[in-house]
């Protein structure tokens, strides 16, 4: 990797700068490509954004960003989007800030002559970077290990890049991305931070993001994920047509793939989710539905026992099983429902047992 450094001007870089979901993010003229396919979104907070220009406008020095050099006069940032944009947009007058110790909100055009030129002239360095692609992904991985921290899917997709990732950002990971606007009901996460990409894609291939990712690198497009996450998002609402919040938390995908053909009654469902939603001693709501289809009551989180509840029926039973009426220490045994919450019990001192761990795990096996 040949490294060289260059110093520019803010106005230099935002020069000609632009950010359109058909062009992309531009800047330096046109000649720098502000978010290649294994970048990011812009994700910087108010306040991020706002610390790099009030940096600026002091005149303190700013983190030296990266480029890669693709050809002559044609550049891709490695580093510094979030910077780079931040500089561009308050040039542009996108956003207002209170700056040069003045407490009023201004945009760029609303200052004063000398401010706008010691913004404009702000130095920042740029190492220009050139190597072969893997050598300037390998180095992108290293240099984004501080500030806004990559995350695993942001990682991949720097891995990956290529005309497959491309696509699938354009599904999964722009702000009002169609995959938010159809599931955002149903969908945590953020779409720009890959979230949803990262979930679609655990779903359709068993968790394995990376092994898909691989496979599918080359695609042209990646319309048949979309039409995947499209034919889940349709399932659940057909399924389960009453919306309620607990639903935004269900791993959907899962849920789809099993059961997708097999014959369910909507209406007997909902029944049963309005009953199970009033029942106190489900502690885990969204784990409702995942109950009603596999039947596993492990989803429901249901209502254990308290560490005093459990001691103090110990010393009632003095120890002593009532199954095989055998003394145990207190560490030997386990709270047991009498009557099971599957048969209407509820978990309340009058519906404990201690049991030995052997007929405890004997009863549970039944």
């Amino acid at each position: 990797m040949k490294i060289t450094p260059l110093q520019l001007t803010v106005a230099d870089l935002a020069d000609s700068f632009e950010d359109s979901a058909e062009l992309g993010a531009r800047a330096y003229g046109g000649k720098l490509d502000i978010r290649p396919p294994y970048q990011r979104e812009f994700v910087y907070t108010g306040k991020q954004r706002q610390a790099v220009i009030e940096t600026a406008s002091k005149d303190f020095p700013l983190n030296v960003m990266y480029w890669a050099v693709n050809g002559e006069d044609d550049f891709e940032v490695i580093d510094g989007q979030q910077r780079t944009i931040s500089l561009c947009q308050y040039l542009t007058g996108e956003f207002s800030l209170a700056l040069f110790g003045k407490p009023e909100q201004r945009y760029f055009h609303n200052l004063q002559q000398d401010e706008k030129e010691r913004l404009r002239n702000y130095k920042v360095t740029v190492y220009l970077c050139e190597g072969t692609p893997s050598e300037k992904l390998d180095w992108f991985k290293v240099i984004n290990t501080a500030g806004e921290k990559l995350t695993d899917q942001e990682l991949l997709n720097a891995i990956y890049s290529g005309p497959w990732v491309s696509d699938a950002k354009r599904y999964f990971s722009k702000t009002g991305c169609p995959a938010y606007q159809l599931g955002s009901d149903y969908v945590t996460g953020s779409p720009i931070r890959q979230d949803y990409l990262e979930k679609v894609i655990q779903w359709i291939n068993d968790g394995d993001v990376e092994g898909y990712m691989g496979l599918h690198q080359e695609d042209a497009n990646a319309a048949p994920l979309w039409q995947y996450f499209q034919a889940v998002i349709a399932w659940v609402k057909a399924v389960f047509p009453n919306y309620r919040s607990t639903m935004k938390s269900v791993k959907w995908g899962l849920l789809y793939n099993q059961f997708k053909d097999a014959p369910l009654n909507s209406v007997d469902l909902e029944a049963s989710v309005s009953t199970l939603m009033k029942d106190d001693e489900v502690q885990k709501k969204p784990g409702i539905y995942a109950y009603l289809l596999t039947g596993d009551e492990r989803f429901l989180g249901l209502r254990v026992f308290t560490e005093n509840q459990k001691r103090a029926q110990f010393e009632k039973q003095n120890g002593v099983c009532p199954v095989c009426e055998k003394t145990f220490t207190y560490e030997e045994m386990a709270g047991d429902h009498i009557v099971a919450w599957s048969k209407g019990g509820k978990t309340v001192p009058e519906n404990l047992q201690m049991l030995c761990s052997f007929d405890n795990n004997s009863k549970g096996n039944k």
